[in-house]
């Protein structure tokens, strides 16, 4: 078969087979941006254990799938979201009482864990000159304590959950990403983990690759590619300065 190339933000493929499965990927970007839990810090399963128990005082069992297809959103929307999937009655008051608790209760159980390869990975980035950014639905208070200062430094930009109305899958962090970053969507590429931050970076105009941290690449349909790890991106993914 002929091999022609086709280039979509900055992206150059073998039009022999499909952007989801190229090897390797070319991307000649200024920019690269991060989103947080489960694609830098090992933190979901701390999350779901705090979900889960908080979620339990009200008489509501729920999934890993329930927690993890949620990551990036924010929290009172999770809340109110599976008080109605599980036909519970909710009101603010209650909303409010669980997310409190469950934020307490994971400041308490969590231990400082990072995805095998995404330090290192994030910091050889940064000495190449690339700049990087943040997107996180976690508060900026809390992201400060989950991420030690060498590694918050990398980033130019962050926007965290206090900083828009509208949480993931909603475009809003990633474009005002964007606008901090003082650039155009074809000028990066955006790593995430989960269906509402692909759609969120998606969204905004963004080129996404998914990692399978937190769940199997069936959720994570939605991405330009997908992962199984930081190993297999670096054997994979060449990333150009532009």
């Amino acid at each position: 078969m002929k091999k022609e190339s086709s280039i979509r933000n900055g992206v150059i493929f073998s039009a022999s087979k499909s952007p989801k499965n190229s090897v390797p990927m070319h991307f000649k970007i200024s920019t690269i941006i991060f989103d947080m839990d489960g694609v830098i810090t090992d933190t979901m399963p701390y999350h779901f254990q705090a979900w889960e128990a908080v979620f339990a005082c009200e008489g509501i069992t729920v999934s890993h799938e329930d927690i993890y297809k949620r990551e990036g959103q924010k929290g009172i929307d999770s809340v109110r979201e599976i008080f109605h999937e599980k036909k519970k009655i909710y009101t603010d008051r209650v909303g409010r009482k669980i997310l409190k608790m469950k934020e307490d209760l994971f400041k308490k159980i969590f231990q400082q864990k990072f995805i095998a390869g995404s330090r290192g990975f994030i910091k050889n980035l940064k000495n190449r000159g690339f700049v990087l950014g943040l997107v996180t639905g976690t508060s900026r208070t809390e992201a400060k304590k989950l991420l030690p200062p060498d590694l918050w430094d990398c980033f130019t930009a962050t926007v965290c959950g206090c900083d828009v109305q509208n949480g993931k899958p909603h475009p809003e962090p990633y474009l005002k990403a964007l606008q901090k970053l003082k650039i155009k969507p074809a000028d990066a590429i955006v790593f995430e983990n989960a269906p509402f931050g692909i759609r969120s970076a998606r969204a905004a105009g963004l080129f996404c690759l998914a990692l399978e941290t937190s769940l199997p690449r069936s959720y994570l349909k939605e991405a330009d590619a997908v992962f199984s790890s930081y190993k297999e991106i670096r054997t994979k993914v060449k990333l150009i300065k532009s």
